[in-house]
């Protein structure tokens, strides 16, 4: 069953990492989702990836909601956005966030991202929401994360189940198809 996908919330890095290979990918997922009519949800920063994703969007025509902590409101600059809400904490700030989304992206980051993306994977887990997640796995860079999740699988901490979850592709357009046609499902996770 495929359904579409209207606001996705995009978790990505405040850096633009090494070399362009990570931007090129995020510019082209904003390009795809403005002219596909998909609203970015997204941590209203206007630096790395998080900036470049934003302003992309917004240049093709499309909506951007950011949602950020009062503390780095007052310590960023700020790209013009459709709407922006100022909240007082992280975890204000991603509740806020997951309640605005439709669906959940990982493109690559540091450990902020890391953690939005296995909170957000977590909570699926347990059944608090059945929205799809993907991966952009640009030049491969979720490989080692997938590969732990593959160790938890081994060592019986995670059903294989909840892997088989997860969208991971290499192309935006790839990747969002993929989650439009995500089957949710609820595998109980206690034995």
């Amino acid at each position: 069953m495929d359904r579409k996908l209207h606001k996705l919330c995009v978790f990505c890095g405040s850096s633009f990492g090494q070399g362009e290979k990570y931007l090129n990918k995020t510019q082209e997922l904003g390009r795809y989702m403005a002219e596909n009519s998909i609203e970015l949800i997204y941590g209203g920063g206007n630096v790395g990836l998080m900036g470049e994703l934003a302003r992309t969007v917004l240049k093709g025509g499309g909506k951007v909601i950011g949602v950020i902590p009062k503390k780095i409101y007052e310590n960023v600059q700020h790209v013009e956005l459709t709407q922006l809400y100022i909240v007082e904490d992280m975890h204000e700030r991603k509740a806020k966030m997951y309640s605005l989304a439709d669906g959940f992206i990982g493109l690559p980051g540091g450990i902020g991202t890391l953690e939005e993306v296995s909170e957000i994977y977590t909570w699926y887990q347990l059944g608090y929401h059945k929205k799809p997640i993907g991966l952009l796995n640009i030049e491969n860079f979720y490989d080692p994360f997938l590969k732990l999740l593959q160790h938890m699988i081994k060592e019986d901490f995670l059903d294989e189940a909840y892997l088989q979850a997860l969208a991971i592709e290499k192309e935006p357009k790839v990747l969002i198809k993929a989650m439009e046609s995500h089957e949710p499902f609820y595998h109980k996770k206690w034995k």
